[in-house]
């Protein structure tokens, strides 16, 4: 992987995830380190579902792919909450 590969994936990763937390209601106690990682992890899963699809090769801007990625950021963000409540809680 080439470095900019890498920034690429963490700049996709960080607006995945920043539109993720926005899709989900309330308020998620969620740092954006967190965030980022999430919304890398939704980036490359949406990238793999849209391509098993067959959807990722579309012309012009993949609307199904980004659409997958917000959403797995969205669960993503609500699972990590999820989990960071719990453990404040106890």
């Amino acid at each position: 992987m080439s470095p900019e590969t890498i920034i690429g994936a963490i700049v996709i990763g960080a607006i995945v995830g920043a539109l993720g937390r926005l899709v989900l209601p309330g308020r998620q106690p969620v740092g954006i380190i967190l965030t980022i990682v999430v919304g890398i992890v939704a980036a490359l899963l949406g990238t793999w579902i849209a391509q098993y699809l067959g959807v990722a090769t579309t012309p012009g801007i993949d609307w199904i792919e980004i659409l997958l990625q917000v959403v797995l950021a969205a669960v993503g963000v609500a699972i990590v909450a999820g989990f960071s409540r719990r453990r404040t809680n106890l």
